[in-house]
């Protein structure tokens, strides 16, 4: 096993597979191929994957394997990982209208930061972002790195209901809401596209390692 490989108990029935300290893109592409692996010939008794930025996290049934076997039979995967990153990531364009009833926090965040609404924009469109893992609510991509100059953080107190397509920031990492649901991140547009489809063949949109850029349509109160 690799010493970049870190495992430990989660509780008595999960295991927590740590694959590096930082985020990095060549450390979650090790994560999701090593959840690649485990999936495609799982040991009996393992559940289920759930992949982050840095961390793999593994659900096994206590009644059918233990810890110690489930660690060991990780923590050989993931010397095998590595080899195992053969997804081509997909280049996707997101179209975005910055600003206004599409992105009621565009002006506080330019605050903030000491930028005008159409900087902050022009920074947020300025960098492709790496899709790193999905969660929240199905089809949720989280997008790293954001540019420092954009760094805030989440809102105090979470708004009960945030639009689907609306494009959000908060800390290091920039989102998009795939639903109608509550939300804490700051609010600085909205895309037409629609990032989950129950009924679609692919439901999601995204997946982990895809690239993707923003592109402002329109920037309302710059």
């Amino acid at each position: 096993m690799t010493k970049s490989v870190y495992r430990r108990p989660l509780s008595d029935s999960a295991i927590l597979v740590s694959l590096g300290d930082r985020i990095d893109p060549a450390v979650n592409r090790r994560v999701h191929a090593l959840a690649a692996l485990i999936e495609a010939a799982p040991l009996s008794g393992v559940i289920e994957t759930v992949p982050a930025y840095v961390t793999l996290l593994v659900h096994f049934d206590p009644l059918v394997t233990d810890y110690a076997s489930v660690a060991d039979w990780v923590g050989g995967l993931a010397d095998r990982a590595a080899e195992n990153v053969s997804r081509t990531p997909r280049r996707i364009q997101v179209p975005v209208r910055y600003g206004g009833e599409s992105g009621p926090d565009l002006g506080p965040v330019a605050a903030a930061t000491g930028l005008t609404p159409a900087e902050v924009a022009r920074i947020h469109t300025q960098t492709e972002y790496t899709v790193y893992m999905m969660g929240f609510t199905p089809g949720f991509p989280y997008l790293g790195r954001l540019d420092p100059r954009l760094v805030v953080p989440r809102l105090e107190t979470p708004r009960t209901l945030v639009k689907a397509g609306t494009v959000a920031i908060a800390g290091e990492q920039t989102g998009i809401y795939p639903l109608d649901s509550p939300g804490g991140w700051r609010l600085i547009g909205r895309t037409s596209l629609r990032l989950f489809d129950p009924a679609a063949e692919t439901p999601f949109l995204f997946a982990p390692s895809d690239v993707v850029r923003f592109v402002a349509e329109a920037v309302d109160g710059a």
